[in-house]
């Protein structure tokens, strides 16, 4: 049997298994974690609204059930495309006939100075838990300063988000309502209501991938809901504490979140295989790399192509469907048969602001907003969790963060974040 190793366990990384197993080859998922992630709910973590377990699955799990498929708890330092060979941090190695590398994505902080150390990026469930853990922390050192009769200012209460893509615009919307909602009733002693969550952006509106209607109503409806809006605002360096813009101003904040954007992982530049803009690892219209054909990549960490001279975007559908797509065409080769070309079929995007407010854009022009927009986007987030049990859970948070309009995941654990 051939033996195919698939480089992580996000959405690609399973599709791929999925598709592979019972097709005649045996296969290897690897990942540094030994749990599938649902990012597009980072941030609900972020926020205290859900728990970790309730948007991770356990991987092997998930896999026990497809024959011939294993998982592999390692973290992947080098591949060999000559030797056909993958060798993790703890020395074993693993050889392939078949390679699909699907690594995912970082935080891009762009050379910002200041940026990684002294603001949270929100790309893995460390991150959101780190996020949480120190504004919560924030707020009771305040309360202690408040009980020793010392003034406590808003802005270390304030929350300061760069970038206004769908992370940066969900985050600023649930973070408003945490701290409008739930914070200032935990907190009477401090001066919750002066607190800010400010959204930086860079270019002239958020949301810049969506339609522009659809972006304007984003905007009027976080800055109906108090979130502070900067526009056209590039950031110059972040200091501790603060965010510096170009032009000189300083908003200052307890809790500093970069979600400006992502870039291929690490893993592709060590790979030795040839990468295009953001780091990403080239592929032809198979999703593979044109020196090494047996190699497949997918993903965030892939520069797919959209048939247009471009490259997809780095979001979950292209994972998932080059997952499937891959999974499939070495399953038709093993058995002899050609496969086409990959084609993307794009089914929409959707963001929340907050309660009962999201825009949903979808294929022919067909486009959602308000509380029709919300419904869809919570539907289609529980469609595409993994397990019936962290749905359930989910739904039932949500519901009652919706009834009560308290968020229940606020626990101070392990130490302070740095």
């Amino acid at each position: 049997m051939q033996h195919v190793v698939v480089i992580g366990a996000g959405f690609g990384g399973l599709n791929a298994a999925k598709a592979l197993a019972g097709s005649g080859v045996r296969v290897t998922v690897v990942d540094a974690n030994n749990y599938h992630l649902f990012q597009p709910l980072l941030y609900q973590v972020a926020i205290a609204g859900l728990d970790d377990d309730n948007i991770a699955y356990p991987t092997r799990a998930i896999l026990r059930r497809l024959p011939a498929v294993r998982f592999r708890l390692g973290r992947v330092e080098r591949i060999d495309p000559v030797a056909r060979r993958v060798t993790l941090a703890d020395g074993a190695a693993l050889d392939y006939d078949r390679l699909v590398l699907c690594a995912g994505a970082v935080t891009n902080t762009f050379g910002v100075p200041g940026a990684d150390t002294n603001a949270f990026g929100l790309k893995h469930l460390h991150d959101a838990d780190a996020v949480r853990q120190h504004l919560l922390r924030r707020f009771e050192a305040a309360a202690a300063e408040a009980a020793a009769g010392r003034d406590i200012g808003t802005a270390e209460l304030s929350v300061a988000i760069v970038g206004g893509g769908p992370t940066g615009v969900e985050l600023a919307g649930g973070m408003q309502e945490l701290l409008s909602r739930v914070l200032r009733r935990d907190y009477p002693e401090l001066p919750v209501q002066g607190a800010t969550v400010t959204l930086v952006e860079a270019t002239d509106r958020v949301l810049g991938t969506f339609a522009p209607s659809l972006s304007d109503h984003a905007l009027r409806t976080l800055r109906r809901r108090s979130v502070q809006i900067e526009l056209s605002a590039s950031v110059a360096r972040i200091d501790p504490g603060a965010v510096v813009l170009a032009d000189g101003r300083r908003i200052e904040a307890g809790a500093i979140v970069w979600a400006a954007g992502v870039k291929a992982a690490p893993l592709a530049a060590a790979s030795g295989l040839a990468l295009g803009r953001g780091g990403r690892i080239v592929v032809d219209e198979r999703l593979r790399v044109p020196e090494h054909p047996e190699i497949s990549v997918v993903g965030d960490i892939a520069a797919t192509p959209d048939g247009k001279g471009g490259v997809l975007p780095q979001v979950a559908q292209v994972a998932i469907q080059g997952g499937r797509y891959t999974g499939r065409a070495i399953a038709a080769e093993v058995a002899g048969r050609a496969a086409p070309p990959f084609r993307y079929r794009d089914k929409g995007s959707m963001a929340t602001i907050g309660r009962r407010a999201a825009v949903s854009e979808f294929p022919f022009g067909l486009r959602l907003r308000g509380s029709i927009g919300w419904v869809a986007w919570l539907g289609l987030h529980l469609l595409y969790l993994i397990g019936f049990r962290n749905r359930l859970n989910v739904l039932v948070n949500w519901a009652w963060n919706y009834l009560t309009y308290d968020h229940g995941s606020r626990l101070l654990s392990g130490e302070p974040p740095a």
